[in-house]
């Protein structure tokens, strides 16, 4: 093979909209699951401490999609080209859970189809990350990455909003016991059709390059890879430790009668180690050897990334899991899911998403140019620590009113972290593994929800005496702390210079 020797062409500004475009379906989806499925839960006869429990399923998919469509996806030439397919078939999915999920009679029911859109969302949105790497020069990639940031917060934005819109036009904000009001269900019919229409223009509006082509290019290998040759499967020795540490966790969580969520955290070294060991007595081709080689193989910058992402996301999860019954609670007094002022509340956290996702995309505009001026890790420490500092507010401030303010802080990060690791990461991942790459650097994601899925109803029970408003005071400070871990994370030399995304 010749070695690489032209860089990509730069894409003019319509063109990256139409490749990010879909983005704004997906977010779509994100945004009604984040900030109505623990209220559909809640209204199937949740308790607050069982909401994290009934999340379990969608973060354990997720981990195991995510690097298997990444893998795929690298190895996919069809006539819709190589990430577009799974485009579709996630928006096929996700579409039909949208359609289910409110219209759920019984509980068990609600989490099953919280399982498949998930999924469905992701088989979606990983091969989008690696889309991007794909299409775009090292130097437009910060842009690329911002314009999703863009598309997600505006779709965020109205899918947030529109229970409180709906209720505003007069449709019904409450129902009888167990029944989810007719706001939240045409809320979610609606995002099924913006979800799918905006992934089909992205189908039909974009290009790929062909495997060859992709690889001709300057940025195929970048200089830190390119030395490095395939990744080799790792001893089985190395998963020893691993399935040592989680036996331990298991064996602590029954000895001591913890929560039995904690079983499954207890759970995810042990899964590892076995992994090693199995992955060791297969054919060095095969899919799941493959994927153990690439993972223990992953670049430098991708495992200091992987402690930011893990404080990020985590504080994440903790907002969106439990901002309605903290802003329900502290600030319209009460718990009781069928009274006026409850859903009155959870209306009003929609609202907080919504403008939490706007003030995103007015930054997801500023992010390139402050990437120019201070670089990427200390744009990043600003926006995650105002993110920490607008989610401590939310305990001091009294009137709903005045949340707004604290969303101001929680977009600025939102938009960061949806951007400005990738940009981080871009460099040190070779075009060839583009896709697995992306799904491998979600398990950052994905792992992070599950500690919060199944630590926190432990300790919202055993430490902060039933009052969420402190678990958001935690997700406030992992923020912070995720800031502060991004400064041991190489600046990317290829990002002297990104183009702005809008």
């Amino acid at each position: 093979m010749s070695q690489p020797s032209h860089h990509k062409p730069s894409l003019s500004f319509w063109q990256i909209w139409n490749m990010c475009f879909g983005f704004l379906g997906i977010q779509f989806g994100f945004a009604l699951q984040n900030a109505n499925v623990s209220r559909i839960f809640q209204t199937l006869g949740a308790d607050m401490e069982q909401v994290p429990g009934l999340w379990i399923a969608a973060p354990l998919t997720g981990l195991i999609v995510q690097p298997i469509i990444g893998h795929f996806s690298d190895r996919t030439w069809t006539r819709l080209g190589r990430r577009r397919p799974y485009f579709l078939a996630g928006a096929i999915f996700s579409t039909a859970a949208l359609l289910v999920m409110p219209d759920s009679p019984q509980l068990w029911i609600a989490a099953g189809t919280l399982w498949i859109l998930d999924a469905s969302l992701n088989v979606s949105m990983e091969p989008f990350r690696a889309f991007v790497g794909d299409q775009l020069s090292p130097k437009q990639r910060p842009a690329g990455y911002a314009m999703q940031s863009f598309f997600i917060g505006v779709g965020s934005v109205v899918a947030s909003m529109l229970p409180w819109l709906l209720a505003k036009a007069g449709v019904a904000n409450t129902a009888g016991p167990g029944q989810v009001p007719d706001t939240v269900r045409f809320a979610f019919y609606a995002g099924g059709a913006v979800l799918f229409l905006a992934i089909l223009w992205t189908v039909l509006r974009t290009r790929e390059y062909p495997p060859e082509v992709l690889q001709s290019f300057a940025d195929a290998d970048p200089p830190a890879e390119t030395a490095r040759g395939e990744a080799k499967v790792p001893s089985p020795a190395g998963g020893v430790p691993w399935l040592a540490a989680g036996l331990v966790g298991l064996a602590a969580v029954w000895h001591f009668g913890w929560d039995k969520l904690l079983y499954v955290l207890a759970g995810l070294p042990l899964a590892y180690g076995l992994l090693r060991l199995v992955a060791a007595r297969l054919s060095p081709r095969s899919l799941l050897a493959t994927l153990t080689a690439d993972l223990h193989d992953m670049p430098r910058t991708m495992r200091q990334l992987a402690v930011v992402q893990f404080f990020s996301w985590f504080g994440l999860f903790a907002m969106w899991i439990y901002t309605t019954s903290a802003v329900t609670k502290l600030h319209y007094g009460t718990t009781d899911t069928a009274s006026a002022a409850w859903n009155e509340g959870a209306n009003w956290v929609g609202v907080l998403f919504a403008a939490y996702n706007g003030f995103a995309a007015l930054a997801a505009i500023a992010l390139p140019w402050m990437a120019r001026r201070f670089g990427l890790r200390l744009t990043h420490l600003v926006n995650v620590v105002l993110g920490g500092l607008g989610l401590l507010s939310i305990a001091f401030l009294r009137d709903p009113q005045w949340l707004l303010l604290s969303m101001v802080g929680v977009g600025c990060a939102w938009a960061s972290i949806l951007s400005m690791p990738y940009a981080l990461l871009s460099d040190s991942v070779p075009a060839a593994k583009m896709g697995v790459y992306m799904g491998i650097f979600n398990f950052f994601i994905v792992i992070p929800q599950l500690v919060a899925v199944s630590s926190l109803g432990f300790l919202l029970a055993k430490v902060f005496g039933g009052e969420p408003i402190r678990i958001l005071m935690l997700g406030g400070a992992s923020l912070i702390v995720s800031g502060l871990c991004v400064l041991l994370v190489r600046e990317p030399e290829a990002q002297a210079q990104p183009a702005p995304a809008a």
